[in-house]
């Protein structure tokens, strides 16, 4: 497989926000590396060291709608340094090589909660008795180590999924879905505008043992009429604004949701905002990240 790489020379001050945008936008891997053979001799203690010059590189896989892609980088840069032009992005298509999935290997399962690991393919579960999902970085939208993943995995492994009807809306890899499974969901329906999406979720559950049908995937305008126990959304904060009326009529009275993909500083506001619909508990934070949760009012 052939991968879109993205590469930007960036000054310091800006690593942060273009590291978060281009994450948040789908890049499977963000690299940063000395752009001007600067040594860094003895950097304060606490700190990450950073040359002046850096060069960024991100990777994305070869099937991502790249405009969409950069469109969500720039809106999550902006929330971060309103005031800041947006870089300039070299974006080339690389052949694959055998270093392609070099990176990968540094990756470690990761425990979301009491009882659930994300576990890379070629790792033997640190607990075997767990809920152990597998699921390889760089194979899919989403793979547990974004804070909005991982907020969401996390609520997941909390909650008392027996028999539960759960609606994973903006599905990307399906992460979500397939863990609510695993954790005892009777019912998964996943949702998302790409195509590739949708494929991508069964895709990941087969390989986790469940079958393609396993997860009701479904394009938003082709969603059925349902009403869930548990609806889980990790998307963006300016479309969470929007689909508030919807997903309220996609849950049941006294249903639990969750909500991610928000940043630190958007999760009152949303949080009010869902609070016409929903009894909103305490926000959860994560580096600047946010996850919102709630009960459906009767």
């Amino acid at each position: 497989m052939n991968w879109i790489q993205v590469k930007s020379e960036i000054a310091p001050q800006l690593i942060e926000a273009l590291e978060e945008g281009l994450l948040a936008s789908g890049a499977v891997s963000v690299t940063m590396q000395d752009g001007a053979d600067q040594p860094i001799l003895e950097p304060e203690l606490g700190t990450m060291p950073v040359w002046d010059d850096t060069t960024l590189t991100a990777l994305f896989e070869q099937d991502t709608d790249m405009e969409q892609a950069l469109s969500i980088a720039k809106e999550v840069f902006h929330h971060y340094l309103p005031d800041t032009d947006f870089p300039s992005l070299q974006v080339d298509i690389l052949e694959n090589e055998d270093w392609t999935r070099k990176w990968i290997e540094n990756f470690k399962p990761i425990s979301c909660g009491k009882r659930l690991w994300i576990c890379p393919s070629w790792c033997e579960p640190p607990e075997p008795d767990a809920v152990n999902l597998m699921l390889d970085p760089g194979l899919a939208f989403g793979t547990g180590t974004h804070p909005t993943t991982f907020l969401c995995l996390e609520w997941l492994d909390a909650q008392d999924l027996k028999g539960q009807t759960v609606i994973d809306y903006g599905c990307g890899s399906g992460i979500l879905g397939i863990a609510a499974l695993l954790l005892g969901a009777s019912r998964v329906i996943a949702v998302d505008n790409d195509p590739q999406a949708l494929i991508a979720t069964k895709d990941n559950a087969e390989r986790n043992q469940l079958s393609a049908d396993a997860i009701e995937c479904y394009l938003p305008d082709d969603c059925p009429d349902i009403h869930a126990d548990v609806l889980v959304a990790n998307i963006l904060a300016q479309p969470l604004y929007s689909l508030r009326e919807h997903l309220s009529g996609l849950c049941k009275a006294n249903a639990s949701i969750a909500l991610s993909g928000i940043l630190r500083e958007q999760a009152e506001d949303l949080s009010q905002h869902y609070g016409t619909h929903f009894k909103m508990q305490a926000v959860n934070y994560m580096d600047d990240w946010s996850r919102l949760s709630g009960t459906k009012k009767d």
